[in-house]
């Protein structure tokens, strides 16, 4: 009996402290996969093309994508994609509109899978400030600033870790917001701790010196939405975990 009690607390020690670990508590999914609640457009005014359905390549233009409907299973619908339907041929007028979380963060890391046409283009912005690239860069050798993974006007990637336009893809972004005093003056820079794109490391440790174009104020603060760039080109999200971190 005593030897039971004794195997029952650590078993009860163990499993608590495997929760504790992976701060299944603290993540959180912005994007139910069913419906748009919780995001908005950062420019009302404009047609938002952003709707939830199931994404694949358009068989007969290889720069667009599709949507097919959700699909139903014991009156439930299964999670979809996020997916954002512009006119890739569209050569005048907004080309369609980003699209952030109505709930800010912090100090984070943000899971995303993403999936662009040939030649699309996107971009994942921190706190709708800071801007992680999509990009369809398969077989570039060269790689740039604007290439997938690099943080727009501050660093290129590491490597291409580019996929196949159509295929899907992941990030796993560790960043740590920017912090101010009482006063609300700047004292720390932004930072990307480290940025993964399909399991290979891109960026490390990289301050950012300030907001990146095309965010949703221009402003840098303690804490920000997670905006998706949706006025460049077509292109779908799902799997949106975002666990808030304390530092």
């Amino acid at each position: 009996m005593k030897k039971l009690g004794i195997l029952t607390l650590l078993l009860c020690f163990c499993c608590g402290f495997s929760t504790n670990l992976i701060g299944a508590e603290e993540v959180k999914k912005p994007f139910d996969g069913v419906t748009l609640k919780g995001w908005k457009p950062v420019n009302p005014n404009v047609a938002s093309q952003w709707i939830v359905g199931r994404a694949s390549m358009d068989p007969e233009n290889e720069r667009a994508i599709l949507a097919r409907p959700l699909l139903k299973q014991e009156n439930k619908y299964l999670e979809g994609e996020l997916i954002n339907l512009v006119d890739p041929n569209m050569q005048e007028g907004p080309r369609g509109v980003d699209f952030y979380t109505e709930e800010v963060y912090g100090d984070c890391v943000v899971e995303i899978e993403f999936m662009v046409p040939r030649r699309s283009n996107s971009g994942i912005y921190l706190m709708g400030e800071y801007e992680v690239q999509v990009l369809d860069s398969w077989g570039r050798d060269n790689l740039t600033q604007g290439d997938v993974g690099a943080l727009y006007s501050a660093a290129a990637p590491k490597v291409n870790a580019s996929l196949p336009p159509g295929e899907w893809q992941k990030f796993v972004i560790d960043f740590q917001a920017p912090r101010f005093d009482a006063d609300g003056n700047k004292t720390q820079n932004a930072k990307f701790i480290k940025v993964t794109l399909n399991e290979k490391v891109v960026q490390e440790n990289v301050e950012v010196q300030d907001s990146t174009g095309g965010g949703i104020t221009g402003k840098e603060a303690a804490k920000g939405p997670l905006m998706l760039q949706g006025n460049h080109g077509p292109v779908a999200y799902r799997n949106i975990k975002i666990d808030e971190l304390k530092r």
